[in-house]
């Protein structure tokens, strides 16, 4: 289940610093394939290979093909991303529920993620190429997300679902209570040493503290 498999497919876009914000975000989340499906006339280069920074060869490797047929023709597994409802995009999931069984059919068939271009995203012919939808929950007063965003987010709940993340853990056990009293004990007569509150406040004072380092 390899994310370097899973294929980022962008239909008629439209903005250089889009695509290359779109290649910083796969290599951040550990995806390098990118295929342009009829990219529009408004493509700035310059400005795609300025905001790629460190990601370059994804921007470089980049196919370029004329139909969405070229860029998934030979993929089992096709998502669309779409934030409008309607009768044919109720089924779709949000990403945390669709990244894990879409990684499982990356393992035994090519599959894509389909994003549209940034004024109109994929339409009813496109989404209809798909045979999963994803959409990415949004607050409703404004659910339009930049396409390099939308892309960022299906990333990282992919690279999440692959199991690359490990959340640091603490190296050492709970200390035992014994251990914590001592400590409090000592803390309690360094406070009132260095005047840090005098002894009619001491007891209100140390249950703060003990909060704190509880």
């Amino acid at each position: 289940m390899a994310l370097k498999d899973i294929r980022i497919v962008l239909v008629r876009p439209m903005y250089g610093g889009n695509l290359g914000s779109v290649c910083r975000a796969m290599k951040n989340m550990g995806l390098s394939k990118l295929v342009l499906v009829s990219p529009q006339d408004t493509m700035d280069m310059d400005e795609a290979r300025m905001m790629a920074v460190n990601a370059g060869d994804i921007l470089e490797r980049a196919r370029t093909v004329h139909t969405l047929e070229d860029a998934v023709g030979d993929c089992g597994a096709v998502a669309g991303t779409s934030n409008r409802g309607g009768v044919y995009r109720l089924h779709a999931e949000a990403p945390r529920d669709w990244a894990p069984g879409f990684l499982e059919r990356s393992g035994h068939t090519p599959t894509a993620v389909l994003f549209g271009c940034e004024d109109n995203g994929l339409s009813n012919e496109e989404l209809a190429v798909c045979n999963l939808l994803v959409r990415i929950p949004c607050s409703p007063r404004y659910p339009s997300l930049n396409l390099a965003q939308a892309v960022m987010v299906c990333c990282y709940e992919l690279f999440l679902a692959g199991g690359h993340y490990f959340p640091p853990q603490e190296k050492h056990p709970e200390a035992p209570t014994e251990l914590r009293e001592r400590m409090y004990v000592m803390w309690d007569e360094m406070l009132s040493t260095i005047g840090f509150y005098d002894d009619q406040k001491a007891e209100h004072m140390m249950m703060a503290m003990r909060r704190i380092f509880s």
